[in-house]
């Protein structure tokens, strides 16, 4: 019984607010075709706002009665696009740099050593072309399994951050904070060096 009360309302909740679509603006007309406004391309081809007049069935004239032209808005210049203008003077084509220097002086650098709760980690700052190129693992902790493999799943990812990144700002690894961190810094204290 719950079931088809609910139908009901639903049914005539959706009943109302069809008909008060219809009776806000959208009104049935005779004529099947739209007009010129491009706004109103959407609309099926026989309804039309209320307050507008539908073209005259002659399509050929361009004279409109004084209320078509009233509520019909002309298209203004500013809204038809129009090509740019092409400049008399040529413009002058940017050529690239000879050879465009890095933020690095080329060379391997080693960070420091961080430490934190598990042992400590070293990096080394591999710069090439002005650019870090790698990023190398000295020193992590070796001691138990678990540390080992942290490191060596969170270093790819953290190598590949900071060679995109051009720095030592790269994201923490999930399950891999402490290392992240004491990478990032061991990176820092790399690329300091390198400047």
């Amino acid at each position: 019984m719950k079931k088809w009360i609910l139908v009901g309302a639903l049914v005539l909740i959706f009943t109302a607010f069809a008909v008060y679509q219809h009776v806000q603006g959208i009104k049935p007309t005779q004529t099947t075709s739209l007009v010129s406004d491009p706004t109103l391309a959407i609309l099926p081809n026989n309804y039309l706002p209320t307050g507008t007049i539908p073209e005259s069935s002659n399509v050929g004239s361009n004279s409109q009665s004084p209320a078509s032209a009233a509520s019909t808005p002309a298209p203004s210049a500013s809204s038809t696009p129009t090509a740019p203008k092409k400049s008399s003077t040529p413009t002058p084509t940017p050529t690239a740099p000879a050879a465009q220097s890095g933020a690095y002086k080329n060379g391997t650098y080693n960070g420091a050593v961080e430490s934190y709760f598990y042992g400590n980690t070293q990096v080394a700052a591999v710069i090439s072309g002005g650019q870090l190129s790698n990023v190398t693992l000295l020193q992590y902790p070796t001691d138990r399994n678990t540390s080992r493999q942290i490191s060596n799943q969170a270093m790819p990812i953290l190598t590949a951050e900071a060679i995109q990144a051009q720095s030592a700002n790269v994201d923490i690894v999930s399950g891999a904070t402490q290392f992240s961190q004491a990478f990032a810094q061991s990176l820092a204290s790399a690329l300091n060096q390198a400047k």
